[in-house]
């Protein structure tokens, strides 16, 4: 099950919903700020970036610029305890599936979430259909 934590006024927010939702996919949707991420849910998004804080903190947000910290100063468990309480540093949407990772609304990544079986039959209908139509032009030439 993917879950999908958001906040009402996110736009990104609201197109990765409408993208789950039409491509049928199963998700738990959560608000972060009526609903904040405990620690151990902070800990397991961290344990699937990349490149840690950077991928998952908004130093441009309001909250971020009224903290004036250095994450890098920071413990790993004071910067958990930081997430937990101030929810606006986090860049949102933020899916997972527990396996992978996506923050942020980007329509080429999303597809991750595809289960590889239903991506591997739309490639090889996509082929069929690409296959058909030259075939269809070179009869008309």
């Amino acid at each position: 099950m993917i879950k999908l934590y958001v906040s009402p006024s996110c736009t990104s927010c609201r197109k990765a919903k409408a993208w789950l939702t039409e491509a049928g996919l199963d998700f738990k949707e959560r608000n972060i700020f009526s609903e904040p991420l405990t620690k151990n849910e902070i800990k397991e998004i961290l344990s699937l970036t990349e490149t840690g804080t950077e991928e998952i903190i908004s130093t441009r947000s309001k909250v971020y610029e009224k903290l004036a910290i250095d994450l890098d100063d920071l413990s790993f468990n004071e910067l958990v305890a930081l997430i937990e309480k101030n929810p606006g540093l986090l860049r949102r949407p933020i899916m997972t599936d527990g396996k992978r990772l996506q923050v942020g609304y980007n329509e080429d990544d999303i597809h991750q979430f595809v289960p590889r079986k239903v991506r591997l039959y739309d490639a090889k209908d996509k082929a069929r259909q690409l296959m058909y139509l030259e075939m269809r032009q070179q009869q008309l030439v």
